[in-house]
Parts: structure tokens; C-alpha cells; sequence
């Protein structure tokens, strides 16, 4: 054994499961997870391009602290927190193979790096959420507000595709391994 890290020991010295020990033998929970976390980092990855892009549109119109601009801060903070958490759990489970013990060593390493990030994405979202409530709400509370929520339906309809193809290859691979 040549392994140089501890989690490279571990995995190696662990049982030679097709996924991490920790799922204790469920292939139906590995494909969920991997599904789940793969499709929960392309559908972050899509709104935070999403958002983007608007901002370039608006970026004239939104300026300051204007209430778009903080609702668009928001959902990109919360979109990277879930893209870098999900992404580093999803590279952690494609990439689970206890015969290659220090590249699996190396994307658990990277899953626990990942991790502080990501939860300070959130607790920016959550804390940009709270600071802005107030003025947002009264924003919000004023007539009329025409809310068209339906006319994003074809973009979401496209991330659940998307989410559709994470699952059947999850399950594609778990079921191969």
C-alpha cells in the first residue's frame, strides 16, 4: 500500500463497495444522492448563468441597491452555495472507487475544502436576505404587482429535463458498478 493520506488509507484499508460505506449496500440511496447532488450542481450552474446574464441587461437600470439587483444577489449566492456543495458531494460519489484510493482521497479532500465555502455563500444569501427584508417587503406590498411567475415555466421544464438525465445516469452507473 502506498498511500499517502489518512482518507487514502482509510479507503483503501475500507470495504470495496461500489460507494461509499456509509450508504451501507443501498444502490437505490447512492443513485438518489448521486442524482440529487448532480443535478442540484447543473441546476445551480444554470441559474447562476441565468442570473448573470440578466444582470449584463440591467445593469444600467439596477443600479445601487435597487431591489432587483439584492433579489438577483440573493438567488446568485444561493445558487453558488448549492452548485459548490452539491458539485463537490456529486464529485465525491461519480468519483467513489476504492481501488483507486488516492483519487478518491483526493476528491473527498476536495469535498471538505468545498464545504466552508459553500456554507458561506448560503449564510451570505441568508444574511443579505434578512438585511433586505424590510425594504424588499414593502417593495413587494405595493400595487399592483403584476407577478407572471408561469412565464419562466419553459426554463424550469428545461432544468427538470435536466434533472431527468442526472437521475437515469445515476442509476445507470450505480447499477454497472
Amino acid at each position: 500500500m502506498n498511500e499517502t493520506s489518512l482518507a487514502a488509507q482509510a479507503v483503501a484499508s475500507g470495504p470495496g463497495t461500489v460507494a461509499p460505506p456509509s450508504f451501507d449496500g443501498h444502490g437505490w440511496l447512492v443513485a438518489l444522492n448521486m442524482g440529487v447532488m448532480t443535478f442540484g450542481c447543473v441546476a445551480g450552474l444554470m441559474v447562476i448563468g441565468m442570473l448573470l446574464t440578466d444582470a449584463r441587461k440591467r445593469r444600467r437600470q439596477d443600479v445601487g441597491w435597487a431591489p432587483a439587483r439584492i433579489f438577483r444577489v440573493i438567488g446568485l449566492l444561493f445558487a453558488s452555495g448549492i452548485t459548490l456543495r452539491c458539485g463537490a458531494e456529486a464529485l465525491s460519489l461519480w468519483g467513489w472507487n476504492p481501488r483507486e484510493a488516492d483519487a478518491t482521497a483526493r476528491f473527498l479532500l476536495i469535498k471538505r475544502l468545498v464545504d466552508p465555502f459553500a456554507a458561506c455563500f448560503g449564510l451570505g444569501g441568508l444574511g443579505l436576505y434578512v438585511m433586505s427584508m424590510p425594504g424588499v417587503f414593502t417593495q413587494l406590498r405595493k400595487e399592483p404587482l403584476p407577478l407572471r411567475m408561469w412565464q419562466a415555466w419553459p426554463t424550469v421544464k428545461r432544468m427538470l429535463a435536466v434533472g431527468g438525465l442526472c437521475f437515469v445516469a445515476a442509476i445507470g452507473v450505480v447499477s454497472t458498478r
